[in-house]
């Protein structure tokens, strides 16, 4: 498939943690405008958005909000939409089922029926999650995009929803969908990722400033990816995968959570005590994420460009300058 060119891209979400490593690779194209929804109260955006900050127009939106919805549609007039905006923490998800439901479906319902009123004829990326899988039956590993859906948490449950709608508006009304099930990544921004908040604590360790790392579960299985490859794979997903398709996108790192661990470890300027918190321990939680992306890789010739090991000293970096800063920073 030749690659499409697009003029005006549209990011929902584009203030959050893979929202703005998402508008930094798609501002890095040539020729395109790039614009973002972004909630009046949404706090991160400035930090996040700093190094685009100057390339891209930010809309005030919220996603349950049909009429703002289809406001910034009409100004905008993308030929290509990102929809990445979500309550994206599974462990929140089970403290607060209904407002994670209510604004993952209800937004993703409001953006596909203001393009359809609207007129215009966009390509959708729809960011879905390995979360829909659930936990999956060891003879269904690695996990191919036929796996039985068996979501094991609200959160899974509101993707499941909004990657259904996706297909239902493909066929139904012939917009140019293209779903992508990510599975985990490094993602330096976003907090509460296990891998992140281990990083974090580490930093906060090294610093003084706390004494132990507190974890919960060790033993799932977690396939990983560098948030900038990522990213990436969303907007080559975007340009060269097929509307009504589904695809796998994972990294080539096999890891338990405790290896995970094991590994920011051996990287710690000091000693490291660690002991499990059963108040991060989940309900329900998906402990074996190996995916099968021959068919996104086959089919676009995306492949990621970071190792593991750069992609955890990304990590590293990024939480000890935070950590830094916090400590410089004047009180308030």
């Amino acid at each position: 498939m030749a690659d499409q060119p697009f003029k005006t891209a549209l990011i929902t979400g584009i203030s959050g943690s893979g929202g703005s490593y998402l508008a930094e690779c798609v501002a890095a194209q040539p020729g395109i405008a790039v614009h973002g929804i972004s909630r009046w109260h949404s706090t991160s955006g400035s930090t996040n958005l700093a190094q685009v900050a100057d390339r891209v127009t930010l809309h005030e939106c919220d996603l349950t909000d049909f009429s703002s919805v289809a406001r910034v549609l009409m100004e905008t007039r993308p030929d290509v939409i990102f929809h990445i905006a979500s309550h994206a923490n599974v462990w929140a998800g089970f403290k607060t089922p209904l407002a994670v439901m209510h604004n993952n479906v209800m937004g993703t319902h409001n953006l596909l029926e203001a393009v359809r009123l609207a007129a215009i004829d966009p390509v959708i990326q729809l960011c879905s999650t390995s979360e829909v899988y659930g936990q999956v039956d060891p003879k269904n590993v690695p996990i191919k995009e036929d796996c039985p859906i068996n979501p094991s948490s609200p959160y899974a449950v509101s993707k499941v929803t909004q990657d259904l709608l996706g297909y239902t508006y493909f066929r139904s009304y012939g917009q140019k969908i293209v779903r992508t099930r990510m599975f985990a990544y490094l993602n330096p921004r976003r907090a509460d990722l296990f891998a992140t908040s281990f990083a974090m604590q580490v930093a906060r360790i090294e610093a003084g400033l706390q004494d132990e790392l507190l974890h919960g579960n060790l033993d799932s299985t977690r396939t990983l990816i560098d948030v900038r490859d990522a990213m990436d794979a969303y907007w080559v997903a975007a340009v060269r995968g097929r509307p009504g398709e589904i695809y796998n996108i994972g990294g080539e790192t096999v890891i338990t959570v405790g290896q995970f661990l094991d590994v920011l470890k051996t990287l710690a300027r000091c000693p490291i005590p660690s002991r499990q918190d059963p108040n991060l321990l989940r309900p329900a939680d998906v402990t074996l994420q190996i995916p099968d992306t021959s068919k996104f890789r086959t089919e676009t010739g995306w492949k990621p460009r970071f190792s593991f090991d750069e992609s955890i000293a990304f990590l590293l970096q990024h939480c000890r300058s935070r950590v830094a800063e916090n400590r410089k920073a004047p009180m308030a």
